[in-house]
């Protein structure tokens, strides 16, 4: 979706058309070139630049207003990782989002969660821009019309969604509005019908646009619904002012199903393929940010937004050990003798104590794995993106000494997010890595787990819990690249049983999303959908303040912790009064 491969420059041409003033003496007598004027702009040709800007809005990422890889707002604020890096002081607002109590809403060194919320909102103005163009421009004149503008409300949609899982409070902003108009909109809207609102956008996408298209990355019907499942499916858990759930609508999970009745797609048969560059736009993925390599410009269209997180103290990479696997993380892939998780005592002890004169962590006796641990940690001694060998790139056996800080963060590392160095789409600009991956927002296993998760709180447990074990059967088949360094028998995974009783199903779908979502990003919005988000992270601190000093002071307050505080600068914008800050801030 975001700009399409290798389609990067087009919308070079039409920005720069507005940002370039020709200057002459005789400049009062003639429209100066290179600007558009509301007579020339309304064109066939300048609307399809204007729609690939907007898809470009969405990709305009960064590792510091972070728009795509939600590894600092959705798994270093959950139990999933630890920030990382060297030390606490190191990018240390993500230190204080960590620690949940020492996040303020005025506080004036804290420029993540802001700038995410102003690079959002240039993303949706792009958008809205070329919606105003087209909106003028005769059918007789533009064959797809119709087509670009469910293509840009779906783009629009898709940013306010994610700013609403941030901040809850958002103010929804449509190309009718005028500059004026603006900022007279307040945040203060019902919860339920800002969902509404933003699901009129994806309905009219859903409505409008093909299954699919010829060209990878524009938003299709096929992505609508999808959205369309995900969003009925956070607005059934509804939640009060201070973001409790108080129910939940079963007629908003039943549209759930629906929709993603609706969603065609498959499962890859290697789990690790949905993380490789290989395999973008390949049939698990739904609704993904594109980019490019080898486009002609500096440093190529390519991701940083996971730029600080590749392993720290090796030749291979650069810089700066971020995002690493908690233990309760690692400890979740623990599985008994059936092969099911061990969801009550997973956390009762560490899988790996020890990092041996080898440099490498030998597994505890007796236990067993489910295979996707070796698709998302990085573990001493173990394969790192599927390397065993020593080959162009070196040594490619995750290794202790690439942890930049074990003494504080431990030595656990991120798979997912990284390339081997030898990958076509890989960039190293200074200590920074870049990719040109693909970002996926919704795979298919995503959708499957909507479905899943909506029949089991309808009561249809038996089959939502078929769904969770197809999800399981690919990660049992996950096992033929190199990740468990020749230990054979160290994976057993197996399936649920038919008859389960509703609140076990609901507690194996959790753990599920759980383990197939690791480190990806979902898991705090998960927490705060189901409304368990207070007793969990404060049961894992209680934990983990055992096993590293840094969350000593580590506290979740609910009806607070759930989401950002507006930013202040927002509210003192738009004149201290328009826009309200969410509570307990």
């Amino acid at each position: 979706m975001t700009t399409m491969k290798n389609t990067k420059t087009i919308w070079l041409g039409i920005l720069a058309a507005f940002l370039l003033v020709a200057c002459s003496k005789d400049f009062l007598e003639y429209e100066p070139e290179g600007v558009l004027s509301n007579e020339n702009v309304a064109t066939a040709e300048n609307a399809e630049a204007l729609v690939v800007a907007a898809y470009a809005g969405i990709g305009n990422d960064e590792m510091v207003g972070p728009l795509t890889h939600m590894w600092v707002y959705g798994s270093v604020r959950s139990d999933d990782a630890y920030k990382g890096g060297g030390g606490r002081s190191d990018v240390d607002i993500i230190d204080r989002y960590e620690q949940y109590n020492l996040t303020i809403a005025d506080d004036p060194s804290d420029w993540m969660g802001p700038r995410t919320w102003t690079n959002y909102y240039k993303a949706i103005s792009r958008a809205n821009f070329a919606l105003k163009v087209i909106n003028d421009i005769p059918e007789v004149d533009y064959a797809d019309k119709t087509l670009r503008q469910a293509e840009l409300r779906f783009l629009r949609a898709h940013s306010h969604f994610v700013l609403k899982l941030l901040f809850k409070k958002i103010p929804y902003i449509t190309e009718e509005l005028t500059q004026e108009e603006i900022l007279q909109v307040s945040n203060e809207v019902d919860n339920d019908d800002l969902w509404n609102t933003i699901a009129d956008d994806f309905l009219f996408a859903y409505n409008n646009l093909p299954q699919s298209q010829d060209q990878v990355g524009r938003a299709d019907k096929n992505a609508a619904a999808a959205y369309l499942a995900k969003l009925r499916l956070y607005q059934a858990y509804e939640q009060n002012e201070t973001h409790q759930v108080t129910s939940i609508n079963t007629s908003r999970l039943q549209e759930v199903i629906d929709y993603a009745n609706d969603v065609t797609g498959a499962l890859e048969p290697d789990y690790g393929n949905n993380f490789l560059d290989g395999y973008d736009n390949g049939s698990e993925s739904i609704w993904a940010v594109q980019f490019s390599i080898n486009d002609g410009t500096t440093v190529s269209r390519v991701s940083f937004v996971t730029g600080l997180n590749s392993p720290h103290g090796t030749g291979l990479y650069g810089c700066c050990g971020f995002h690493l696997a908690s233990h309760n993380m690692v400890n979740a892939f623990k599985t008994n003798a059936a092969g099911l998780p061990l969801i009550d005592t997973f956390n009762d002890s560490n899988i790996f104590n020890v990092v041996d004169a080898s440099g490498k962590t030998p597994l505890a006796a007796g236990i067993t794995l489910d295979p996707r641990i070796d698709h998302t940690v990085g573990i001493p001694g173990r394969p790192f993106k599927y390397r065993n060998t020593v080959n162009q790139t070196g040594d490619m056996i995750y290794n202790f000494s690439w942890a930049r800080d074990p003494g504080v963060y431990g030595y656990f590392g991120n798979m997912k997010e990284q390339q081997a160095p030898d990958c076509s789409c890989y960039v190293k600009e200074g200590p920074f890595i870049g990719t040109s991956k693909n970002v996926d927002f919704i795979r298919y296993a995503d959708v499957l787990l909507f479905k899943a998760e909506a029949l089991i709180q309808l009561g249809q447990v038996d089959q939502g819990v078929t769904i969770i074990n197809e999800i399981r059967t690919r990660a049992a088949n996950s096992t033929q690249r190199p990740i468990d360094a020749g230990a054979s028998d160290v994976y057993n995974i197996g399936m649920y049983p038919m008859g389960m009783s509703k609140d076990d199903a609901f507690k194996a779908l959790i753990f599920e999303r759980r383990l197939e979502f690791g480190m990806e990003g979902p898991r705090f919005f998960d927490l705060v959908r189901w409304g368990i988000a207070e007793p969990v992270l404060n049961a894992y601190l209680n934990v983990e303040k055992t096993r590293k000093d840094f969350l000593s002071s580590a506290k979740f307050t609910a009806g607070r912790d759930e989401y950002y505080p507006i930013p202040q600068r927002e509210i003192d914008f738009t004149g201290g009064d328009l826009y309200k800050q969410n509570p307990g801030y």
